[in-house]
């Protein structure tokens, strides 16, 4: 068998993380070396009404710290016995690669869909029933699309909207456009919670320096003990966040 070097393995598993996914059409990604982010923000201007002659009250002016820590991670890490590696071919080792950089792309949308808590509640009395969780039929669906499309312009999300487009990550068939909303599929939400909102309002941050990289161990410690063979090694640095005001445009959808 060929030597396969890092450099090839590599660059396999990076054509499969470049491949389109979910989580990158939904989320704003930015690739950082920054251990913490900070988006400081100011206040909203208020509007207050008034009558000729008399005085008017001034609001000031202010900065709000905010700031995200980027601190976790998803891995894939595999080893394999020297005598199984010299019964491996390169394409044996291309699968390998491509394997890893599937499981990484499914652990960041699992990720993604985790933080549900970071988005605005959006539940039965948000469509005009009872307090309570949503049971998605045929005959509510318009009025779950057209309700969130409505919360979003009562935010003042109305242009980044128009601008970047809606979603809803449910369980239907992948990129069906409707009612003006993305609809993509996925298996991975977490019970009770379907994520919708506007794209790009909620933030993917991923380490560039160890993103799409792999290290080789050579006789890699398994269970306690050193094996004779080689490891592979390779994860995503990452944190998902909300900012303040994109929270208002994000909904964490609750069904039953």
């Amino acid at each position: 068998m060929a030597v396969i070097t890092t450099l090839e393995i590599e660059t396999k598993l990076q054509e499969r993380l470049d491949a389109p996914m979910v989580w990158k059409e939904i989320c704003e990604v930015k690739y950082t070396n920054s251990g913490v982010v900070k988006n400081p923000y100011l206040t909203d201007a208020t509007r207050s009404t008034g009558t000729r002659g008399t005085g008017y009250t001034s609001v000031a002016v202010a900065t709000v710290d905010s700031s995200v820590t980027i601190s976790d991670y998803v891995y894939s890490a595999q080893h394999i016995d020297d005598a199984d590696l010299a019964q491996k071919s390169f394409s044996d080792f291309m699968e390998i690669a491509d394997n890893m950089g599937t499981v990484l792309n499914e652990g960041m949308e699992i990720a993604m869909l985790l933080e549900h808590a970071q988005w605005t509640n959006f539940d039965n009395a948000s469509i005009g029933g009872a307090a309570g969780n949503i049971t998605v039929a045929v005959s509510n669906i318009k009025d779950i699309i057209g309700n969130i499309k409505e919360a979003i312009r009562t935010a003042g999300g109305g242009e980044l909207l128009n601008r970047n487009g809606g979603f809803i990550q449910c369980g239907i068939k992948q990129g069906f456009r409707y009612m003006g909303m993305e609809h993509y599929s996925t298996s991975k939400n977490v019970s009770g919670h379907v994520f919708a909102g506007v794209k790009k309002a909620f933030t993917a941050y991923v380490v560039k320096s160890t993103y799409g990289r792999v290290k080789t161990i050579v006789n890699p410690v398994v269970g306690g003990a050193q094996i004779s063979g080689v490891g592979y090694e390779s994860r995503i640095d990452r944190k998902f966040k909300a900012w303040d005001k994109r929270v208002p445009v994000l909904f964490d959808v609750l069904v039953v």
